[in-house]
This record gives structure tokens, C-alpha cells and sequence, in this order.
């Protein structure tokens, strides 16, 4: 039987946390702060697109495609921040960045957003929190996790499954069955971008997107992996959202990155909070979530040690 659900505000309300007057102050919705950091964020993407067109002829080229990697898959973090409409207060700004992300990294918004919603609403429990990563067993089951070789197998096989027009029967729990056609047209819209791109590169025979896009991809991703790892693996499978979410410290760059996700207990205590006003919530409810300040190295310390104590056990 599934456990209780605590709802984050009622909760983070009803405890004291959070008055209403300043939740009603940290969830205000602006433009301005997203469109100056999608200025910011179009600059570092020049950026690191330079570096490889500098670094062609080198070996060079794969350090620089790693650093376009890494910014590329962040855009997980943006189209996340869209999926609770939380990016812009224009409604359709962030249906079009969300979009705009899920056509970068394989992942068709709309799926996310129902996907997503019942994370939020079951997180870390077992059986009904889609979006769940159990902790590894062994260090060879992490190190298979972060190498990324699963994600990719479920994301290629989730896409083209939805094209076929087929839900697995734990998708069928999180997907209202009239947007059943919308999700497998979503699916087919974006299996056809992909092989329109591959179509033009075959008839022009410029293949530099697989250098500058697709190959970065697939290099980042393991960052992206050690990263969603420290949200909550290793934490408990509970309901109560101050033990089952973690909260690391991390640099600015990294916040920068990660639009504040790395603020994620607070996020999960009330999720309509915008990305810039987590750093102010996390001054509020740092007493009451668990926080790691030992950034995401210091998360997966606490990973290791579990997984190494869970082995000796089994020894």
C-alpha cells in the first residue's frame, strides 16, 4: 500500500516555515531575471561552439566537445523550470523554451510535464514516483548509471515506443487518456526533426551538428547523470519531503548552470517558487531540509558510503 502523500505547501504552510505573505513574495513571476539569463545563456553556447570550431583539426576538439556536453545537457534544467511554468510569467514563453530544451535533448515536453507532475506528487516512493532512481547495489551498477549507456537505452526506446503509438503500463498512470494521441504525436514531430537534420547533413554533406550537437550530448550526459543523482538517491524512500530530497551547495557557475536546481528541497517544499527566488526560499527552509554542503561531490560521498555498506553487508 502506498504511503501517505505530504504535500509540500500545505506542509511547509501548516509547520510554520513559510507565511503566506512571503510565500505569496517568493512565488511572483517575472520575465526579466530569465531573459537576461537566456542572454547570458546564448553567449556561453557561442562560446563553447567556438571552442570546437578553434580546436577542429586537434585533439583539442574532444575537451571543447565535452564543455559544449555540459552546457547542452543543462538545457534538462531549463526545460524542468518550464515544466512548472515558473522560467516566464508569459505562460507561452515557457511552452516555447520548454519545447525549444526537449528538441535539444530528446525529451518531448509534453511526456515530461505528466511524467514529472507525478514525481513531484509521489517523490521517492517506490512503485509510483516515475522518475525514481534507485540507489546502486554495487560500484559497478553506479559507475553503469553515470556512463549514461542505460539513460540513453530508455530515452531511444521510450521515444519510438510513443511513436509506434504504445505507453508502458506505468506511463498509462501518469497520462490522461486524452492526451494519449498528443503524447505519440509529440514522439513522431520529434523522431521526424531529428531525421530531417540527418537528411539535410546526408544531402549537403556537412555533418558538423554531429561535432558540434550530437556527439557533446552524448559526452555531457554522464554529468548530467552524477548530477540527478544528488537530488535524492540515498535518501529515504518516504513521503516527508525534509528526508527524502536533498539540497547541495554549490558553486555559482554550477547555480548558473543548473537554474538553482541544486536548491532542490526547497523546490520540492513548494514548487511554484521561480528559479531566482530559491536562493532567498533556501534561507527560509534551510533548517528543515536536508542539505549537503559539500556540494555534489559531498552527495555522492554520502551515495558511496551506502552503496560500501550495503555491500559489506551482502558480503
Amino acid at each position: 500500500m502506498a504511503q501517505a502523500i505530504v504535500t509540500p505547501l500545505t506542509q511547509a504552510l501548516a509547520e510554520g516555515k513559510l507565511s503566506r505573505e512571503e510565500l505569496k513574495e517568493f512565488m511572483q513571476r517575472s520575465d526579466a531575471p530569465a531573459l537576461r539569463r537566456l542572454a547570458l545563456w546564448a553567449l556561453m553556447l557561442a562560446a563553447t561552439t567556438t571552442l570546437i570550431t578553434l580546436a577542429w583539426d586537434s585533439w583539442l576538439i574532444w575537451p571543447a566537445m565535452f564543455v559544449q556536453g555540459v552546457v547542452l545537457v543543462h538545457h534538462f534544467s531549463l526545460q524542468h523550470e518550464c515544466v512548472h511554468y515558473t522560467v516566464f510569467r508569459t505562460r507561452w514563453l515557457n511552452e516555447l523554451v520548454g519545447q525549444v530544451c526537449g528538441y535539444t535533448i530528446l525529451l518531448p515536453h509534453r511526456f515530461f510535464r505528466y511524467e514529472h507532475c507525478d514525481h513531484h506528487t509521489y517523490t521517492q516512493l517506490h512503485g509510483e514516483d516515475p522518475e525514481l532512481i534507485p540507489l546502486p547495489k554495487t560500484f559497478g551498477q553506479y559507475a553503469l548509471y553515470l556512463s549514461a549507456l542505460p539513460y540513453w537505452r530508455n530515452k531511444f526506446t521510450e521515444v519510438f515506443r510513443h511513436a509506434r503509438g504504445h505507453l508502458s503500463e506505468a506511463e498509462l498512470k501518469f497520462i490522461p487518456k486524452e492526451e494519449h494521441p498528443a503524447v505519440f504525436r509529440d514522439a513522431r514531430l520529434m523522431l521526424g526533426f531529428y531525421g530531417l537534420v540527418i537528411t539535410v547533413m546526408a544531402l549537403t554533406g556537412w555533418w558538423g551538428l554531429v561535432w558540434y550537437w550530437f556527439i557533446p550530448l552524448i559526452l555531457g550526459e554522464p554529468v548530467m547523470r552524477f548530477i540527478r543523482m544528488t537530488e535524492h538517491v540515498g535518501r529515504p524512500t518516504v513521503a516527508q519531503m525534509s528526508d527524502n530530497t536533498r539540497t547541495s551547495l554549490v558553486s555559482a557557475p554550477w547555480r548558473f548552470l543548473c537554474w538553482n536546481m541544486n536548491y532542490h528541497g526547497e523546490h520540492h517544499y513548494v514548487a511554484s517558487v521561480p528559479f531566482h527566488a530559491l536562493p532567498r526560499l533556501h534561507e527560509v527552509l534551510k533548517e528543515h531540509i536536508h542539505v549537503e554542503e559539500g556540494g555534489y561531490l559531498g552527495a555522492h560521498r554520502e551515495i558511496w558510503r551506502q552503496i560500501h555498506a550495503n555491500t559489506r553487508r551482502g558480503a
